[in-house]
């Protein structure tokens, strides 16, 4: 059973997204932002993460109900050279995080590191897209946020913490920066869902059925908790990230984010980090040595099956690449609900 994929143009899916956010309220900024955030994973995830341009129609829905609130402004509660504390008042996740990393890096540039904790917030979308922010500015950027409770602490069946991601960029000499955007979970219900609809099994160490057994059946782990990379391991990170984002920041942790709709406030909580290169050594010797230090990890010898060694964020380099040149490969069912989406927005759909 396979999934279909309609090609599109990449530069027509762009205009149509930028122009459905334009149709939703915001403003061209905010537009420029939400659009440069969903295209940007779209582009460079896999089709079954769900972190795209399918999300359209959730903004939409979410925006609605006024669980988003565009054209607010965020309000930096309490600053020093190096820290904010920033309340986002709802806004879309994707402004709140290129502005309050932009906080951050205005910091690092004056105090060679800079943090922006952000409160009252929403769905962010891909961390690596915030982190890669700081790459513009000769930064290194960290970019991590909490998510709703969907895996399970180790030993527990019941979820208590979320995927939490984490994005990093670090800039190089070479084509690509290096970028890990990863959650911390083995993966999420958007794979198990693909892996569902294709009607195949998944991997042992991705969920838990709801009475805590391991499974290979997506259905049937649907609607229970799903696990942490590396077992303990990827629970203990997650737990930090809660700590790092909504506890420190007096924001939502742990159950909160995304529980509460009746109070129209999805309760999520980022922190920002931006590190100025200059502060420590002149960025083009930073860059000749992350070059070597690449090239040094591509040296190692291949484990049988494997044919070349790849770091972090060169295979989404090349998704992002082929995709710009030979179309984007979206799914027939996103395809499709973006055109009821221009149904109800009243735009065209020119994709």
């Amino acid at each position: 059973m396979g999934i279909r994929l309609v090609r599109v143009p990449v530069d027509d899916l762009e205009d149509f997204v930028h122009r459905a956010f334009i149709a939703m309220g915001l403003s061209d900024k905010e537009a420029d932002y939400c659009t440069a955030g969903l295209m940007s994973s779209e582009l460079r995830c896999l089709p079954g993460q769900g972190q795209g341009v399918g999300r359209l129609t959730g903004y939409y829905d979410r925006i609605s109900k006024g669980l988003y609130q565009p054209g607010r402004e965020i309000e930096v509660i309490r600053e020093s050279p190096a820290l904010a504390l920033v309340d986002a008042k709802m806004v879309m996740g994707s402004v709140v995080g290129q502005e309050a990393m932009g906080i951050a890096i205005d910091k690092a540039k004056a105090c060679g590191i800079g943090t922006c904790a952000v409160f009252n917030s929403t769905h962010f979308g891909s961390s690596g897209y915030h982190a890669r922010r700081a790459l513009e500015s000769d930064c290194i950027g960290i970019a991590i946020t909490n998510a709703g409770a969907e895996m399970a602490p180790w030993g527990g069946t019941s979820p208590r913490v979320g995927t939490n991601p984490w994005g990093m960029a670090a800039p190089s000499g070479g084509d690509f920066p290096v970028v890990l955007d990863i959650a911390l979970t083995t993966a999420g219900k958007g794979m198990m869902r693909w892996h569902e609809r294709e009607g195949k099994s998944m991997p042992l160490d991705w969920a838990l059925t709801p009475e805590g057994l391991e499974t290979d059946d997506p259905s049937a782990a649907m609607a229970g908790a799903l696990l942490g990379i590396g077992q303990y391991k990827g629970y203990g990170l997650s737990l930090f990230t809660d700590i790092l984002t909504g506890v420190v920041s007096g924001g939502g942790f742990g159950l909160a984010p995304y529980q509460d709709r009746s109070i129209a406030k999805l309760d999520v909580a980022h922190t920002f980090i931006a590190i100025d290169i200059a502060w420590f050594m002149p960025v083009g010797d930073f860059k000749a040595r992350m070059d070597a230090f690449i090239a040094e990890i591509k040296s190692s010898e291949l484990r049988p099956g494997f044919d070349e060694i790849l770091v972090p964020g060169e295979i989404d380099h090349r998704r992002e690449r082929a995709y710009r040149r030979d179309g984007a490969q979206l799914d027939a069912q996103v395809y499709e609900g973006l055109r009821g989406l221009a149904d109800r927005l009243g735009i065209a759909f020119d994709i």
